[in-house]
């Protein structure tokens, strides 16, 4: 993942700013330490302060070798007496910064094999500055309040790191979560969005298949007596052909990445569009009475939805009750978008109407529904026919816009 310049400007400068203040607290705890003072001069407590605490300000860039340098660094102070006596444990406070950067970005594994190698070198170079060094510094000047004792050094350090280093753990473990998470929500969107071109391909190529059907079938049979029937047939599959592929060419136009600007798709059908699905389905034998207020006015995605119900609903009739009747109502009621299909069932004896009660249609009649937290009811009536009602609830003020 790649950061914006400015927030690695930001992080630079913070950075450097932290091995600025690091340096002035080691080189503090070198002129004047609680215990017995180091053997150099000085002046030269602040350049071993800044070598010292130089590996924090890069860090960021070479964790795991600015790790390696600053554990050093610290071990060779700490072996050769340059610190000071009572306050080894500053010495390592750039390490086990650096630390908690490795063990952030790195694996547990390598992180915890360098937390093993700093608390090793930290106690050896304890071990020798307590028993070799020591002994030979001159004393304090004046009775400190804080002596040096090895074991609080030593448990210090340990702590700082192991500190360090579990921050560090969880901080990595939270990131791989989020991206985790992050990458699972992707994957939810990519399948919901195959689902919706699925059913919007379903929508559209069932209920034009359906009626290229019925024509061709009825052009078959009249073929030899009634030439006139037959052109008008083939008149009603070209139609229906030209605008099912263009409505194929714009659903799979939202899956073209790089979609040419001046492309012009077809426009989102809505309720405008239901005097087209009704001739269609005339043109296939069913009388279709279509009523819908002149002033409907309807959110983009719920006309978009209430008109698959629709042409899911008489691609039904087409396949199932062809030739017969059928009424199509939309009413607007407040916030709420009705949506009726009544068919009269068919006209000769074929097989029963309930074979049309599942399959993908009417399932996906319901989702489509369901998206908006609507109902879809569907079921034969008494006079034979099938049922058809949706409600969409939806804003007013949407529609308007």
């Amino acid at each position: 993942m790649t950061t914006p310049p400015q927030r690695q400007a930001r992080r630079a400068i913070a950075e450097a700013g932290a091995a600025a203040a690091l340096t002035l607290l080691l080189g503090y705890a070198l002129v004047d330490p609680p215990g017995p003072s180091s053997w150099l001069p000085t002046w030269a407590a602040w350049p071993v302060a800044a070598v010292m605490s130089l590996p924090v300000a890069f860090r960021r860039r070479w964790p795991q070798a600015m790790l390696i340098v600053a554990a050093t660094a610290a071990v060779l102070a700490t072996a050769t007496g340059t610190v000071a006596a009572g306050a080894i444990w500053v010495s390592f406070i750039p390490t086990a910064l650096t630390l908690y950067l490795v063990a952030s970005t790195a694996p547990l594994t390598r992180s915890a094999a360098s937390l093993a190698g700093c608390l090793a070198g930290a106690a050896i170079a304890l071990s020798v500055f307590y028993t070799q060094v020591l002994p030979s510094l001159p004393p304090a000047l004046e009775r400190t309040e804080l002596p040096p004792y090895w074991p609080v050094e030593g448990g210090t350090i340990g702590v700082f790191m192991s500190a360090a280093w579990g921050v560090g753990v969880m901080v990595r473990r939270q990131r791989h979560l989020v991206a985790r998470l992050a990458h699972h929500r992707a994957e939810a969107a990519v399948a919901d969005e195959r689902r919706r071109i699925a059913r919007e391909l379903h929508d559209i190529i069932g209920h034009s298949m359906s009626v290229i059907a019925v024509k061709a079938t009825v052009a078959n049979y009249v073929a030899d007596l009634h030439p006139q029937e037959v052109r008008a047939a083939m008149t009603v599959i070209e139609q229906t052909s030209q605008s099912t592929l263009t409505e194929i060419r714009r659903v799979l136009g939202l899956l073209r990445s790089d979609s040419d600007p001046h492309d012009t798709l077809a426009p989102v059908p809505g309720l405008a569009d239901l005097s087209e699905l009704a001739d269609q389905a005339t043109s296939a034998g069913v009388d279709v009475e279509l009523k819908v207020p002149a002033d409907a006015a309807l959110p983009s995605a719920v006309a978009l939805s209430a008109y698959r119900i629709v042409q899911e609903a008489l691609t039904n009739v087409v396949k199932h009750a062809a030739p017969t009747r059928c009424s199509v109502t939309v009413a607007l009621d407040g916030g709420q978008a009705l949506i009726e299909v009544l068919d009269s069932g068919p006209r000769t004896q074929r097989e029963p109407r309930s074979a049309s009660l599942g399959g993908h249609g009417l399932i996906g009649m319901r989702e489509r529904a369901t998206m908006f937290g609507g109902t879809l009811t569907a079921g034969p009536h008494a006079e034979g026919g099938f049922h058809v009602v949706a409600r969409l609830p939806y804003a007013p003020a949407d529609a308007a816009a």
